[in-house]
């Protein structure tokens, strides 16, 4: 991993778009710091576009993508999101372009019927965790959840890496996807993925094909879940608290930030600010 101050300019003057995990990089200690917000509301208002893709559920992520000034929430690893749009409609069902309130949309990659089957079949498997795996317990935030399953390894309680072998072993037994995140271990049912998230995202946004023009977006992460980012974008960043996982992972940021955690997104932010200001 190279330092951040080592990105090029020229290739920061080319972005337009930033991608990011919200846990441990947008994040300290569970909640968004004044510099992380600050520098999203930055990068908005320079015309960028900004978009967070988390593992967390959509119930957890509904108030933040309703007054975070970013385009979209994408939650539960690419398999929902939520974005803000006009609430066009009057109580008469009638179109009211004179309403100028604002309504949370979301949309999902499943199906109605799909969602259904796939929930039944992971709460299941989160039961068989639980019981399986010594110290295992499903996420506090998992009320929330309507297409995946989390088991907390980081966050309220600490689970050792056998732990976190076991129940991703488990998931993968059940036929789901499985991925940890620096705080949670997720399954689900489904092809989708961050990555898949974020394809799916700027199409429905901006009718775009992101990996057409993956040169003018950057992603930024700390953790495991997110080295399919880190793999397949050439402007990828890891803000200074992925040291942790560094081992276990095969595919590394291109930068590093100096600052952990929301301090090293606002520095990723004030990198592209700076050249955008010139």
């Amino acid at each position: 991993m190279l330092p951040l101050a080592s990105w090029d300019e020229l290739a920061r003057t080319c972005i337009t778009g930033v991608l990011t995990d919200i846990d441990d990089t947008l994040t300290t200690d569970g909640a968004i710091t004044a510099d992380a917000l600050q520098a999203l509301a930055d990068l908005k208002a320079s015309g960028l576009h900004v978009i967070p893709i988390t593992g967390r559920p959509v119930g957890w992520s509904e108030p933040f993508a309703a007054a975070w000034p970013v385009d979209s929430i994408v939650a539960e690893n690419g398999a929902v999101a939520l974005l803000r749009a006009p609430r066009n409609f009057a109580p008469n069902g009638l179109q009211s372009p004179c309403d100028k309130r604002e309504q949370l949309l979301k949309l999902y990659q499943q199906d109605a019927a799909t969602r259904a089957s796939n929930f039944a079949r992971m709460q299941q498997v989160l039961a068989e965790i639980e019981a399986a795996v010594p110290g295992a317990r499903r996420a506090t935030d998992s009320p929330g959840r309507e297409t995946d399953i989390a088991i907390d390894h980081s966050e309220f309680t600490h689970l050792p890496q056998a732990a976190i072998d076991q129940a991703v072993a488990l998931m993968h037994a059940a036929g789901m996807n499985a991925t940890v995140s620096s705080i949670h271990i997720n399954g689900w049912f489904g092809a989708h993925n961050k990555l898949e998230g974020a394809r799916w995202i700027v199409r429905e946004l901006f009718g775009r094909d992101l990996d057409a023009a993956l040169e003018r977006w950057v992603y930024i992460g700390d953790s495991t879940n997110d080295q399919l980012m880190f793999a397949h974008f050439p402007h990828s960043v890891g803000v200074a608290n992925i040291a942790r996982f560094v081992p276990q992972l095969q595919h590394l940021p291109r930068y590093v930030t100096q600052g952990e955690r929301g301090a090293g997104f606002a520095e990723l932010a004030q990198s592209l600010l700076a050249i955008n200001d010139r």
